[in-house]
């Protein structure tokens, strides 16, 4: 049985390297499997699943094992389940199911990824930007229509 490998859409390559934090670079993840697993998640919370057509070839596809042992399988299996609603894609000994898990998991990470091209056009600092979003997210404003808003400024 071949290992499954997390695949990575080439025209997402380059933000995905941006926003790796090594070689001199200033990006707020520290691994490609960082970047990936919040992607995903992003992309599931804006219920964005896009296929991949075209798969990078830098970064490479990077290893279910690294998601693995970063502890990422556990949002592997959460978008699986939440998607297919049938408890069976869970399975350990099916490889269909797996391929499933992971077809899932990087058809989220490239909607999410969509998603981060479009919030960070035109950004010089990634870190700033993504902690303004977060922020944003966890204290959502609660302004009425009277007020003025800075935030859609950002």
């Amino acid at each position: 049985m071949a290992i499954n490998r997390i695949r990575i859409s080439k025209d997402k390559s380059d933000l995905v390297k941006s926003l790796v934090d090594f070689g001199g670079g200033v990006g707020p993840f520290q691994t490609y499997a960082d970047v990936i697993a919040f992607a995903a998640t992003l992309g599931a919370k804006y219920n964005k699943r896009i296929p991949l057509n075209i798969v990078s070839k830098e970064p490479a596809p990077i290893s279910l094992d690294i998601f693995v042992s970063r502890g990422y399988d556990t949002i592997i299996k959460l978008l699986a389940i939440a998607e297919k609603n049938d408890p069976h894609i869970l399975s350990l000994y099916d490889t269909d199911a797996e391929n499933q898990r992971v077809q899932i998991f990087e058809e989220y990470a490239n909607g999410g990824l969509e998603q981060l091209q479009e919030e960070l056009k035109g950004i010089v600092d990634y870190s700033d930007h993504l902690l303004l979003l977060l922020n944003l997210e966890r204290f959502p404003s609660n302004t009425t229509e009277d007020e003025f808003d800075l935030s859609r400024f950002l």
